[in-house]
């Protein structure tokens, strides 16, 4: 009685865990589409949503970025406690996840610079130099970018392994056009199709993420990959 009351309260961990990776991209995706309708000079096709946490209203994407980055470490956990209810010990792809959420959690204590006319005030062109703050939130998000690619090939890997071959070719071609996306940010010097590129490709790789959650949780009982 005792190892099923255990059982039990750790597959509904795992179910709330899930859940809060579940939320963790639309819930991102949703406050940065809301702020490019109402924040004042802001465009996706020109700047990095990372922006936002800039200005009077900042206080909404950081608060957004530690939010839904807390989220994602959560779903990571439950992701490996999923693995764990289906018998096999936890790898790098949980790990990764768990690291673009920590990733997105710098990212709220250290902005990225103002720039190129905003927030509104902000001198036009590029920063003559970088800030100690923007330098840090600059190296947090690419690791975070590199963990998340990494996990979409890794759980790519493992879905091709167990036969999951829609699953496998979603993970494998999201981490594709995301590094192709990001890749072609700094070889266009930012162009505005680069950039709008980019932004959508953020979109796709969160829903990924969270698609793969809500996976493990109507599927608790299929042997879990990465």
């Amino acid at each position: 009685m005792t190892e099923n009351l255990t059982t039990t309260a750790s597959g509904g961990a795992a179910r709330t865990l899930l859940l809060c990776g579940i939320a963790a991209g639309p819930l991102y995706i949703v406050v940065v589409l809301l702020q490019m309708l109402t924040r004042d000079g802001f465009d996706i096709s020109r700047y990095p949503a990372s922006m936002l946490s800039n200005g009077d209203q900042g206080w909404i994407q950081i608060a957004n970025f530690a939010v839904s980055g807390l989220l994602f470490m959560a779903g990571a956990a439950g992701l490996h406690r999923a693995r764990g209810s289906a018998g096999r010990a936890g790898t790098w792809g949980p790990r990764l996840v768990g690291v673009f959420g920590a990733g997105m959690v710098a990212a709220a204590f250290f902005s990225a610079d103002p720039a190129d006319g905003f927030p509104p005030g902000t001198p036009l062109g590029a920063p003559t130099s970088m800030s100690t703050q923007g330098m840090v939130h600059f190296l947090v998000s690419a690791v975070a970018f590199l963990a998340l690619i990494a996990a979409c090939f890794a759980f790519g890997r493992r879905f091709a392994t167990t036969d999951r071959r829609g699953w496998a070719a979603f993970s494998m071609v999201t981490g594709a056009l995301f590094l192709a996306a990001w890749i072609s940010i700094f070889a266009t010097q930012g162009s505005r199709v680069a950039n709008a590129a980019f932004a959508l490709a953020i979109a796709l790789i969160m829903v990924w993420a969270s698609l793969l959650a809500a996976y493990r949780l109507i599927r608790p009982g299929v042997a879990a990959p990465a």
